[in-house]
């Protein structure tokens, strides 16, 4: 009876070539194939280290369709390679449902470390990295992407995003309008590329250096919030949350007292009414 292959789960360049690992190299040599996010792209890849693989669009319009087809393969004795556009695969990336497949199908899922934006950009931000939260990319509708904002706002964790150059500068008002003006933040633009930049300050520095020069609102961004404090601090986030929900039905002056009155948190500290 032929035995099942391995499902390896590849990590690839976030911009630089140089950071494909030799394992890497030898893992996508070796595969029958190479399942990727976007074949164009990853042949492009493949092409500058020599390489000629069969590939195999795995996206997410397509993934629960191709994860029984491709389970089977493995299943018949081939041995896969997931890869990404860039960075590590699954994260804020398409492979769950096959990796679940896989998994549920007894298949070995073995994984070949290597770049990964988040991880990467927190390496370098200055920021506590004991526990940190990662919230992938926001939700890009205005009020869905705040009213998610909100619900962070109390979180003693480091908390990472991923963005995009079309929304920096929206994202970046609403997390000040969240997490308050004065919060330390870090934004990690292009990592590993030729205009790599990381700038640090509170979230108003940032959205004023980000508004001011048009370089730093374009590429791929890692964007890095310092957690709320464990007492006063996380009272005023809660107290800015509640009166946020508040004050929609609420008089101002109403909606700041209950909201002082139910988090603990100065009623000055969120209303700058009588």
């Amino acid at each position: 009876m032929q035995s099942p292959g391995t499902l390896h789960i590849v990590a690839t360049p976030i911009g630089n070539l140089g950071d494909l690992s030799p394992r890497a190299l030898e893992t996508l040599r070796g595969v029958a194939a190479i399942c990727a996010e976007d074949t164009r792209h990853t042949r492009q890849l493949l092409a500058h280290f020599g390489l000629e693989r069969p590939l195999l669009a795995l996206h997410q319009h397509n993934e629960d369709a191709q994860a029984a087809q491709l389970v089977a393969r493995l299943q018949a004795g081939d041995s896969l390679a997931l890869v990404s556009d860039a960075g590590t695969p699954l994260v804020s990336d398409p492979g769950f449902r096959l990796v679940r497949a896989a998994r549920a199908a007894g298949i070995r899922v073995s994984p070949v470390p290597g770049a990964c934006a988040a991880i990467a950009a927190l390496s370098v931000a200055g920021l506590a990295s004991d526990r940190f939260a990662f919230e992938g990319f926001l939700p890009a509708k205005a009020s869905a992407r705040r009213e998610r904002l909100a619900r962070l706002a109390a979180e003693p964790r480091t908390l990472l995003f991923y963005e995009s150059a079309h929304r920096i500068e929206e994202a970046l008002a609403d997390m000040a309008a969240a997490f308050g003006d004065e919060r330390p933040a870090v934004i990690a633009r292009e990592l590993t590329k030729l205009f790599e930049t990381v700038l640090d300050g509170t979230l108003a520095q940032l959205r004023e250096r980000v508004a001011a020069d048009p370089n730093q609102r374009k590429g791929e961004f890692v964007v890095m919030i310092e957690g709320a404090g464990e007492d006063a601090d996380a009272q005023v986030v809660e107290g800015r949350r509640l009166y946020a929900k508040l004050v929609e039905y609420l008089k101002p002056s109403q909606a700041a007292k209950l909201a002082a009155e139910l988090s603990g948190a100065p009623r000055k500290a969120l209303y700058g009414g009588d």
